[in-house]
């Protein structure tokens, strides 16, 4: 039985990680892109070691004959040191990425987490003349607390996300999570969304606007927040842990 069940988990994971990194983009929901020829490896190597213990079960003296002996744990010819029970429960992982993979983290994350630190920066080039102007929420950030050369002042900006709730008061966060290595150290970046009716949480939408006056423009005391002109619901990108720039569209 012991057998049966290493052969089993090994197989059943190595057909998830083929799966959910070969046949499927799941694997986008728990780790960076950049892992993929890892994770696609590591599957075949799985089923190769769930084939190997198999075959070796199948040959001759591959496993227990009568009358061998067991050893210590051996009482009147059984062995019963027997399988944790706890150990069946290595199957669920396994099983998951098969028949129901976990959803991507979303606002139930972000709504719990302080938005991640942007990096320190002295010079930035100008924007471009066109509106709205495509910004990533990182870089909105970095312009409004960071840019002493007040670029972002009134200009028309257009980022995507999804809606976080903020707790009340009419207001909500466009929200990115950006990964490390793996979904265990997400980051959030939020921006603050003033002037625009809240959409259920983890919506993904496209937000026009400028930026919401308050503080010192360029230093820390100025708020990442925008005042939404416009909101568009959009599709959920294929790579949701990134803080990329909005996907053109075509009218």
């Amino acid at each position: 039985m012991r057998r049966l069940f290493q052969v089993s988990l090994l197989v059943l994971s190595g057909l998830g990680l083929v799966h959910a990194s070969l046949l499927s983009d799941l694997y986008l929901r728990y780790v960076k892109e950049g892992m993929r020829p890892f994770l696609i490896a590591s599957g075949f190597l799985l089923l190769l070691l769930g084939v190997a213990e198999a075959m070796s079960y199948r040959r001759p003296g591959g496993h227990d004959e009568p009358g061998e002996d067991h050893g210590p744990g051996d009482v009147d010819g059984h062995d019963h040191s027997g399988m944790p029970r706890v150990a069946w429960l290595l199957l669920l992982p396994a099983l998951s990425l098969l028949l129901y993979a976990p959803p991507a983290l979303g606002a139930y994350t972000a709504a719990r987490e302080a938005p991640r630190p942007v990096k320190e920066r002295n010079d930035f080039d100008p924007l471009p003349a066109t509106s709205p102007v495509p910004l990533t929420l990182t870089e909105f950030t970095s312009r409004v607390q960071q840019d002493r050369d007040l670029g972002i002042k009134g200009r028309s900006v257009l980022m995507t996300g999804f809606v976080t709730p903020a707790g009340g008061g009419g207001d909500w966060y466009l929200t990115r999570l950006v990964l490390n290595c793996c979904a265990a150290d997400a980051q959030t970046v939020k921006v603050r969304i003033h002037g625009a009716a809240e959409l259920p949480a983890d919506t993904w939408v496209s937000v026009t606007g400028t930026w919401h006056p308050g503080g010192t423009l360029g230093t820390r005391s100025a708020p990442v927040a925008l005042d939404a002109h416009s909101v568009r619901k959009v599709p959920r990108p294929v790579n949701a842990y990134t803080d990329a720039l909005p996907l053109p569209t075509t009218r």
